[in-house]
């Protein structure tokens, strides 16, 4: 395969990015920063995501982003936690119809109260932070779990 660049558009601003062919069913997706990201159909052997994990990948980042302050105030810089995203397309619709996403975070240190307080914060965070969510959740049920708690 001869090399590939991606081509430079007139268009180009803020929140700009651009996928350039890199072989048969395979891109390459740029950020203005210089990020890459490999993509390719879920048939291919390899190190890269598909389009839907990406989708998902960018609900659970933009969850964790619009979470992280508020969770780091009450928990420490320091805190821990992972985030998932599970569901898989509608073949019949060939579209994500729910998506779940699970925030893995040890909450067990608070009393029940600061505990229930948090996870409404988290909560209220994620909906008017979330630009990702609040872009798709009139088209995929999105249901989101804190701790063990369905919120």
């Amino acid at each position: 395969m001869s090399e590939h660049a991606h081509q430079v558009s007139e268009r180009i601003g803020p929140g700009s990015v651009s996928v350039t062919r890199t072989g048969s069913r395979t891109y390459e997706g740029l950020n203005e920063r210089g990020a890459t990201v490999r993509i390719g159909g879920s048939e291919l052997e390899g190190e890269h995501f598909t389009p839907g994990e990406l989708l998902k990948i960018a609900l659970i980042g933009c969850a964790g982003l619009s979470t992280d302050r508020v969770a780091a105030r009450r928990l420490g810089d320091e805190y821990a936690i992972t985030i998932w995203a599970h569901g898989v397309s509608d073949p019949e619709e060939n579209r994500y119809t729910r998506i779940e996403e699970e925030l893995l975070v040890d909450l067990g240190g608070l009393d029940p109260s600061d505990r229930t307080k948090l996870i409404d914060i988290m909560e209220r965070a994620i909906a008017r932070g979330c630009t990702v969510a609040r872009s798709v959740e009139e088209s995929i049920d999105l249901v989101t779990t804190i701790d063990g708690t369905p919120v």
